[in-house]
């Protein structure tokens, strides 16, 4: 399946797995990608094998569940079962926000263009598709939006931030005009 990350087209290590018949096989794939419920049954295995070790939430299992445990995923996969479930944004917003989560976080499943936006600002930063066609229309429509009006979780600059900041920058550079908003009357 095609993966785009931080707007770029990236190859995939993540083996996505749950068959855990033989433990030391898992250690020969490298990152490992492994449900809530395997991560609690076999957690002190996955631990040993010694690689990178992902976790994918369902849409109705709570970060919470594995808060504790939090800093020894370098990747969450939260899953868009269909376009009309929005629970992996609320899933993704607890885990930068609450949680502060600091790995990759992966949108998985019902990836639509019309939702890619609220995506990323909720914390995204990767997306698995499943066609080359949805790579395509994740890279165009990553390229198309830079400036947000409303500030959210990735810490972007909102445009409103970006003007102030213009005009700040442009009232003590020109020449003249050093102290003269002390001169107004307010």
């Amino acid at each position: 399946m095609p993966l785009i990350k931080h707007g770029k087209r990236v190859e995939d290590t993540w083996h996505d797995t749950d068959d855990f018949a033989d433990v030391q096989a898992l250690a020969a794939l490298g990152p490992v990608l492994v449900s809530v419920e395997v991560w609690q049954q076999h957690r002190d295995a996955i631990l040993a094998l010694g690689s990178p070790i992902g976790l994918r939430l369902a849409p109705g299992q709570t970060p919470d569940l594995v808060a504790a445990d939090l800093h020894y995923f370098a990747m969450i996969a939260l899953e868009f079962a269909k376009f009309t479930d929005g629970r992996a944004y609320s899933q993704a917003r607890l885990l930068r926000q609450r949680h502060g989560f600091k790995g990759e976080l992966r949108a998985v499943g019902e990836v639509l263009r019309d939702q890619l936006t609220f995506m990323l600002r909720c914390g995204f930063d990767s997306f698995s598709v499943n066609t080359e066609r949805q790579a395509q229309t994740i890279l165009d429509t990553v390229a198309e939006f830079a400036l947000w009006y409303q500030p959210a979780l990735d810490g972007a600059a909102t445009i409103p931030a970006l003007r102030q900041r213009t005009v700040a920058a442009h009232r003590n550079t020109e020449p003249g005009t050093a102290g003269c908003a002390a001169n107004w009357a307010y």
